[in-house]
């Protein structure tokens, strides 16, 4: 099973295809994933739902950061964007708020040029503290796999039974725009059940929620890493251009395309 995590708070910078040259902030333990999701398609791996986890300090990050940034400036590397992600959902550190500030101020201080980016899987939105800490960086990129709830179950398998679209569309809508909607397009199998969210149903029925949600732009993408589930199918980029094609034609939203 393919297991890729995180042995550090800052990492890279790597390449990101969605991102460019990314300095990576991991705020989850570094041996294991911690996460409300538990997604066909991680590169963390498949897990369980730990509640009691060593998480690094608002004063750990700042420490690491500043020690990279510093090499950085020395080496000459300049970075295209911080990005948050790692082994995890980064929006469950109790101290997110605070660690977004500490961040954006070590931004402005070393590299004032670049970018802020957090990957999340936008099951912590509904809370008014991350809601206005995400507001705070350049790139909120949420992610939202399928207008039904039974496909995102059967991609995301979410920890809360009663985590649904419905409400997500609603929490994702607050931000009035200021966000990036980020979509994983597969097919596959897992336990016994089948899914593909690239069918014209799935596709129409995506657009009409990102119409509602109003983003300021899209990512779709498909698998690139590794996942821990062996049957599922990666979506060729040109069906992936032909699904942003629809997007633009239909709402006029833009969406980039990662193969």
């Amino acid at each position: 099973m393919a297991t890729v995590l995180f042995p550090d708070i800052v990492f890279g910078p790597i390449h990101s295809r969605r991102l460019g040259i990314s300095l990576g902030i991991n705020l989850l333990p570094l041996k294991r994933k911690f996460c409300t999701f538990d997604c066909v398609y991680c590169e963390c791996g498949l897990g369980e739902m730990f509640t009691e986890n060593p998480l690094p300090t608002a004063s750990d990050v700042e420490e690491a950061l500043r020690a990279k940034l510093q090499a950085l400036k020395a080496e000459g590397v300049t970075p295209d964007v911080f990005t948050f992600a790692g082994n995890g959902e980064p929006t469950l550190h109790p101290e997110f708020p605070q660690i977004i500030e500490v961040v954006t101020a070590l931004r402005d201080e070393y590299f004032p040029q670049v970018k802020v980016s957090v990957l999340s899987n936008a099951t912590q939105i509904h809370r008014d503290e991350i809601r206005q800490a995400l507001l705070k960086v350049d790139n909120n990129i949420l992610k939202l796999d399928s207008a039904f709830d039974d496909t995102m179950r059967q991609m995301n398998r979410p920890w809360n039974p009663a985590y649904n679209v419905a409400d997500l569309v609603k929490n994702l809508q607050a931000f009035q725009g200021k966000l990036i909607v980020q979509t994983m397009f597969l097919k596959g199998s897992y336990q016994g059940r089948s899914f593909d969210n690239t069918t014209p149903e799935e596709v129409q029925a995506w657009i009409q929620k990102v119409a509602e949600i109003k983003p300021s732009s899209v990512m779709i993408y498909s698998l690139d890493r590794e996942a821990p589930v062996k049957t599922l199918e990666k979506i060729p980029v040109e069906k992936l251009r032909e699904i942003a094609e629809q997007l633009k034609k239909a709402t006029g939203i833009a969406a980039s395309v990662a193969g």
